[in-house]
């Protein structure tokens, strides 16, 4: 009798799993934006409006202080999509080829491709369009060869002379939002969800927007978002004493543009400018995000999919008297980081710090793949669960300076290329938000600064000095 009772309930059991629904592999939709820093609503900065990123967040696990690995936006993405951290040679400049600088590894495309996903790159992803191109299905670019992408036509005159200068560092003209760039990858985008809805196959989606970058393009609307007399230049607008000479840099990539000067601090008129510029490309970005999040809900698909949004690094908005990235100051290194999984996130705000190299094993873990043994970065998904994670510090590389983040101390070396200690730099955010105060020479700070340096030449990275040549500038 307790035979026939054991097999009854052993039957019910396989009936039930059986009537179970399988568990679907989450879609990916991964949103890159260029030169984004954290000056967003969401990130207390009330004064811009970017109403689709704030709902968003509302869905998403909020990374208060996530930090980029490289402040250049080639070796940044290389670096994030390998999940590997930079070395001295290897994710240097803004003409990284992943394929190049780690021949063979397996990029996050590729991980997804490999198991079962159709891939998709839309706009900018990686710094080249060609660059590990057998990780996609379909890579897009756009329509337009040029990329500063002006419409107004004395803009477009002095863009086609040869050499520089270019066009003006910014533009407003009263068109529509797909007349630039940014427009056209939204739609694509958009076309791509509906489609790939079709096919039922999973799918890693990319959309690599452009603004904020250089030049400052937007419709009109988004300028008359904001009222140029109430936009003041940052309050650490000047260089302290105290800080190395080798901190600073003359933002080359600025001087390009017409309106620039070749040297020397930028007019107070045209520093404006310059921010109104920015915040009008963060809210044209924005709009262009609500668009596809809202094409996702409309097709139901954001049911089962991640939705990761990126900056690719900080931007100097002249900070330190500064423009661009291209530093080691917190300016340039922190980054707008949300991660929406559909079930496990409504809104969080996590304080851990986190590397963009965490991001990589993240989304491997949560689509249930194997991470390669090339990753250097650590899984986020403990947050998801309130645990801690496995590592409470982030370290960022640019040219000489290496940065280690841990608590709320900020402490960079600069190194030569036979790694000898040319300058120091260590801030206290507690006291010191704006990174004017450099306590790198105080006695008082000689064994934080000794515990510091051994902890951030232990963790850059056994790879750090293979010998990875890259060519080209590493000025834009």
């Amino acid at each position: 009798m307790k035979q026939l009772i054991l097999l009854a309930v052993l039957s019910c059991m396989f009936i039930s799993c059986q009537n179970e629904p399988k568990l679907q592999k989450p879609n990916v939709l991964f949103i890159m934006v260029d030169d984004l820093r954290p000056e967003l609503a969401i990130y207390g900065a009330n004064h811009i409006k970017s109403p689709h990123i704030d709902q968003l967040a509302s869905e998403s696990t909020i990374f208060e202080r996530a930090y980029c690995n490289v402040p250049v936006c080639g070796a940044s993405r290389a670096s994030l999509l390998s999940g590997v951290r930079p070395g001295r040679k290897r994710f240097v400049g803004y003409s990284t080829r992943l394929q190049e600088d780690l021949p063979g590894s397996i990029s996050l495309a590729q991980l997804f491709k490999n198991n079962g996903y159709t891939t998709i790159s839309n706009g900018k992803i990686f710094h080249h369009a060609d660059d590990s191109k057998s990780s996609w299905d379909e890579v897009w670019r756009g329509e337009k060869s040029s990329p500063t992408d002006y419409i107004l036509p004395a803009n477009i005159e002095l863009d086609t002379e040869p050499g520089d200068p270019r066009g003006e560092s910014y533009e407003k003209a009263d068109v529509d939002d797909n007349a630039y760039l940014d427009g056209k990858i939204a739609e694509k985008s958009m076309e791509d969800l509906v489609k790939l809805k079709e096919t039922g196959k999973p799918f890693f989606l990319a959309m690599g927007l452009i603004k904020p970058h250089l030049p400052f393009n937007a419709p009109s609307k988004y300028w008359d978002l904001y009222d140029s007399t109430k936009i003041n230049l940052p309050a650490n607008y000047s260089q302290p004493s105290t800080t190395p000479k080798e901190a600073y840099h003359n933002f080359g990539e600025l001087r390009h543009y017409y309106n620039v000067p070749a040297n020397g601090p930028v007019s107070d008129e045209l520093a404006n400018k310059l921010l109104h510029g920015y915040y009008a490309c963060v809210s044209y970005t924005d709009a262009q995000i609500g668009k596809v999040l809202n094409k996702l809900k409309e097709l139901e698909l954001d049911k089962n999919t991640i939705v990761v949004l990126i900056g690719d690094h900080g931007w100097n908005l002249g900070d330190h008297a500064m423009w661009c990235k291209h530093c080691n100051f917190e300016s340039s290194l922190h980054t707008p980081l949300l991660i929406k999984v559909p079930g496990k996130t409504k809104g969080e705000r996590e304080k851990a710090i986190v590397e963009f190299i965490d991001i990589y094993p993240s989304l491997a873990e949560l689509a249930g793949f194997e991470i390669p043994v090339q990753v250097d970065g650590k899984s986020l998904l403990p947050v998801f669960d309130n645990k801690p994670l496995a590592r409470d510090f982030a370290i960022s590389k640019y040219h000489d300076g290496l940065t280690l983040i841990q608590d709320e101390f900020f402490y960079t070396e600069y190194r030569d290329n036979q790694d000898s200690l040319i300058a120091r730099m260590l801030f206290d955010h507690n006291s010191d938000p704006l990174e004017m105060n450099n306590l790198a020479n105080e006695a008082n700070q000689k064994d934080r600064i000794e515990k510091m340096s051994k902890n951030l030449l232990a963790n850059r990275g056994d790879r750090y000095f293979e010998d990875r040549r890259l060519k080209g500038s590493i000025d834009e």
